[in-house]
């Protein structure tokens, strides 16, 4: 699903909100989370799960076009652990299908 597939969905269940305010609470929410993790916080959502960052060492990396090596500075990068209820509800799927 990507975001304007969200906001339809979003319209759809709530048809008193406009396409417009629910674009805004979207963004809202996202830009949040966003803030959040770049100030080295963290965001946990109940039974959803928790967005969080991890730090990335520097290396040494490979041009793939060229196959120079290529130094990769460290850096922070996000990391999303799902919460028990999402895992319980994914793998309910596979308990069923077999």
């Amino acid at each position: 699903m990507i975001r304007s597939e969200l906001v339809q969905k979003l319209c759809a269940d709530f048809p008193g909100l406009t396409q417009r305010e629910v674009e805004g609470v979207v963004g809202a929410i996202f830009d949040s989370i966003t803030e959040q993790l770049a100030n080295g916080g963290r965001v946990e959502l109940r039974g959803f799960g928790a967005f969080s960052t991890r730090q990335r060492d520097a290396r040494v990396g490979r041009n793939p076009r060229t196959g120079e090596s290529v130094d990769v500075d460290a850096k922070r990068v996000p990391y999303f652990k799902p919460g028990k209820e999402m895992r319980e509800r994914l793998n309910l799927q596979d308990v069923t299908a077999q």
